[in-house]
């Protein structure tokens, strides 16, 4: 964004001879407003989320970190669940995020489970079939910020319950994007 502001001031100050062209205050505006409107809508986004970067499925028996633990101990946001005052953010700001239980038995399930992960482009660090679990890291495109994704799969009735918690590593908010991976992965696997 500032590279773009820069751009634009050094066309409007440092280039006497475009400035007389009828076209470059034109293009300078424009590329001020590619500047600054990417901010200000990731400001609207930031006031109609919760200030939360730990979203889960399951609020109330969140999947813990165990294959990635030691990668979280070393963040700024740890690997610890923020517990109630976190969970009431989170049904405000996201009251259908729920579980998927899905007719398939756990281990069919593990599979999807993986593959689904796969495709969404984590890079899978652990998963056991015999406990259910998959841990990933996801890295957002823009800034390559790295979130990490946990994914619990349970016998339920004749099916499998899957519940997924997906952390930022560094800030108090990310804007949504857990809420949304966690979306588009249950998504996949409806």
């Amino acid at each position: 964004m500032a590279a773009v502001s820069a751009l634009a001031l050094i066309v409007l100050l440092v280039v006497p001879r475009l400035r007389t062209r009828p076209w470059m205050p034109v293009l300078s505006l424009c590329l001020a407003l590619a500047a600054i409107v990417p901010p200000l809508l990731l400001l609207s986004t930031a006031k109609s989320v919760p200030r939360i970067h730990d979203v889960t499925t399951d609020t109330a028996e969140p999947p813990p970190f165990v294959g990635l633990l030691d990668e979280r101990r070393k963040v700024p946001n740890g690997f610890a669940y923020g517990g109630e005052p976190i969970a009431a953010l989170q049904r405000a700001g996201y009251p259908d995020l729920k579980a998927l239980v899905i007719k398939a038995p756990p281990r069919e399930a593990m599979q999807r489970a993986l593959d689904a992960a796969r495709s969404m482009g984590w890079e899978v660090v652990s998963s056991d079939a015999t406990t259910g679990r998959i841990e990933a890291t996801a890295t957002t495109l823009w800034f390559g910020f790295k979130d990490d994704v946990i994914v619990r799969i349970r016998p339920e009735g004749e099916g499998s319950r899957i519940d997924v918690r997906s952390v930022s590593r560094v800030g108090l908010s990310d804007l949504g994007a857990n809420a949304k991976r966690i979306q588009a992965y249950l998504a996949k696997l409806s």
